[in-house]
């Protein structure tokens, strides 16, 4: 019997893949036995590394994914099926974020954080159903949300927004492309040590604030998300649509 979470002989695409918590989940399928293509605006070497000395194949893909159109996300989901010779799952993690209060917050910052985090979201899990759909084969979308898709944080307006608006997105995808055998899901990480979090760790109040609230009494690491990821990219979910996995350390149940 084929172990449920086995990803052999499967090819993800994984956004934001050079470090932090897309180098993780890129690294926990490549250990299921996925094929990963790594996507990101910097060199994502490292990462490569880790996912060739399990014995799986990475292909590098460089892109700014801020003002993605359709058609480019076409072209990258293009290009990873012909580097891997075939595309089974989505991961979109790359992300931003902006912290201001709200009364000064300036278009710019909010329009960049909505472009990245949710429109870029949105055309690269139309192009992989796109692609999937013509196959005829099964596919799997794995949204990167956040606690702050249930929240509303501190100075993060647009961060909030997107990410809110990112389980939505997953939900409504899940309920159209389900009956396609597309399992559109999310991941809510909570607090992460990353270099989004860099400024939070490093204030000694705030830091220690958060840490108190946290049921398991750390801050989580990206490997922390493997797990998460490998089960929604999976056999084991094929009967899981339109869910957002936390992955908190037990903040939102406090």
């Amino acid at each position: 019997m084929r172990n449920p979470f086995d990803l052999t002989g499967r090819a993800a695409l994984v956004t934001g893949a050079a470090q932090g918590i897309g180098a993780a989940i890129a690294a926990g399928l490549a250990e299921a036995g996925a094929d990963v293509a790594l996507l990101d605006i910097r060199p994502a070497d490292e990462t490569a590394a880790r996912v060739r000395a399990l014995g799986r194949r990475a292909a590098a893909i460089e892109c700014d994914l801020s003002g993605l159109t359709p058609e480019r996300a076409a072209e990258l989901v293009q290009a990873a099926v012909e580097q891997l010779s075939r595309l089974d799952i989505l991961v979109s993690c790359a992300g931003i974020i902006r912290r201001a209060p709200a009364l000064e917050f300036s278009p710019e910052d909010w329009n960049a954080v909505l472009d990245l985090n949710l429109n870029a979201v949105f055309y690269l899990a139309q192009a992989a159903a796109r692609h999937f759909v013509a196959q005829g084969k099964p596919g799997r979308i794995i949204n990167v949300a956040s606690m702050l898709s249930f929240q509303g944080g501190l100075l993060v307006p647009s961060y909030a927004a997107a990410k809110s608006a990112v389980a939505g997105l997953t939900r409504a995808l899940a309920n159209e492309w389900a009956a396609r055998e597309i399992n559109v899901n999310a991941i809510a990480p909570g607090y992460i040590e990353t270099e989004v979090t860099a400024g939070i760790r490093a204030d000694a109040e705030r830091s220690a604030a958060i840490l108190s609230r946290i049921p398991a009494g750390r801050w989580g690491q990206p490997d922390d998300l493997k797990g998460a990821a490998v089960f929604l990219a999976s056999d084991a979910s094929r009967y899981v649509h339109g869910a957002i996995l936390t992955v908190d350390g037990g903040w939102l149940a406090r």
